[in-house]
């Protein structure tokens, strides 16, 4: 709960990362609130205090999973807000003729995204989730601690220059500060 407050207050991109991350925790404890407590909560270094929020926290999320109906696959519907709204920004970054140095980064992306489509990603996503998608395998593939390719690194390199605009930009418009005219 903590670190996602601070990412969703300073990195969207990271926040999104990791909750898709903890969603996948959930269902590897197999919704289990005593096999979290146990693996994940109670060895951390968290006072008792904050022990007992992060305790509620994975217990709501729980709950909102089981809602929700994605216990076994997808996404939160909070997790899928954060897509919408940074498809929406990323659309109106490309309408806006201010932004050439993130329309470039786009153009960037757009053969990978092009590539991971025809292997078989959603092409009913939007693009930005294919990214979120992409950078997400790449973070599994280096938990397991499996080789990357070079050209996967270079998409990676690119998604993440992108998406980090992006998460910029996001913080920009949320204060007010974005002048896309």
């Amino acid at each position: 709960m903590f670190i996602s407050q601070q990412l969703k207050e300073k990195n969207i991109a990271e926040y999104l990362l990791y909750m898709w991350q903890v969603e996948d925790l959930i269902r590897a404890n197999q919704y289990d609130i005593e096999k979290i407590k146990s693996r994940i909560i109670v060895p951390s270094q968290l006072s008792e205090e904050d022990k007992e929020k992060e305790i509620r926290w994975f217990e709501e999320l729980i709950q909102m999973m089981q809602r929700e109906g994605v216990l076994e696959k997808g996404h939160l519907q909070i997790n899928k807000n954060v897509i919408t709204w940074l498809t929406d920004l990323h659309l109106r970054l490309l309408k806006s003729p201010k932004f050439p140095y993130y329309e470039a980064a786009y153009y960037k992306v757009l053969p990978y995204i092009v590539e991971l489509r025809a292997k078989g990603a959603n092409k009913e996503e939007p693009e930005l989730e294919t990214c979120f998608d992409a950078l997400y395998g790449m973070l599994m593939l280096r938990l397991q601690q499996k080789e990357i390719n070079a050209e996967t690194l270079k998409a990676k390199e690119a998604i993440t220059t992108l998406l980090s605009m992006l998460s910029d930009y996001y913080y920009q418009d949320k204060a007010g500060t974005l002048e896309l005219e």
